[in-house]
């Protein structure tokens, strides 16, 4: 495969409202826009693994059906307990404060993890990847988990928590990447775009990556 250009590369657009994900994309200087689009969003995949890829890819196809020709990255991110089980439960965002204080309480004094697919659907190339990250979640008294609640941020993220805001002061440590918490998986998603033979960045001259 042929890696093209960067003068020969179409505009990426984010399948993504999230503004973690954009803020990450901005910061290593990915040149994209956003635009979103309705998909199913139901995955009747077995695995944690398969189950983020195909709701990533459902989103992309989505978007790249009104923009054919454009590069489209989307990505899609759960919290999960018992993961290494055939029982795992799927902790999504919270619908308000009292599932939010929920969802913390069974998070509070364990692990979990966290797994982000990562999709690209192109003209002529379409690929997806994961990243699973474990995130361990120190034991929070009621006042602790009241306060949190009450800021309110933890409302439109997986498993009812930010790791990049307030919510740190949740986490106790994680194994694995911390950016794959956050929404985006940088280096896996530089790895998937060089696995397509696509560029991801274009400010390196003429060479890009």
């Amino acid at each position: 495969m042929t890696t093209p250009t960067p003068s020969q590369t179409p505009p990426w657009i984010l399948a993504s409202s999230s503004p973690r994900r954009r803020e990450l994309l901005e910061k290593i200087g990915v040149q994209f826009r956003v635009r979103t689009a309705h998909s199913e969003e139901i995955s009747h995949q077995k695995t944690p693994a398969e189950i983020v890829q195909d709701l990533a890819m459902q989103k992309a196809l989505a978007v790249a059906a009104l923009e054919p020709q454009a590069q489209v990255l989307a990505a899609d991110t759960i919290v999960v307990l018992d993961d290494h089980t055939p029982h795992f439960e799927i902790l999504n965002k919270p619908a308000h404060s009292s599932e939010n204080r929920d969802m913390l309480e069974r998070l509070q004094g364990r692990s979990h993890a966290v797994y982000t697919g990562v999709a690209m659907v192109t003209p002529d190339v379409r690929g997806s990847a994961f990243e699973r990250t474990e995130v361990h979640f120190r034991s929070l008294s009621a006042l602790e988990l009241d306060w949190y609640v009450q800021t309110g941020e933890g409302l439109d993220k997986a498993g009812g928590y930010g790791i990049q805001e307030k919510g740190m002061l949740l986490v106790s440590k994680i194994v694995g990447d911390y950016f794959n918490v956050m929404g985006l998986p940088m280096v896996q998603t530089l790895e998937l775009s060089r696995s397509l033979g696509l560029v991801l960045l274009t400010d390196l001259g003429n060479h890009g990556f």
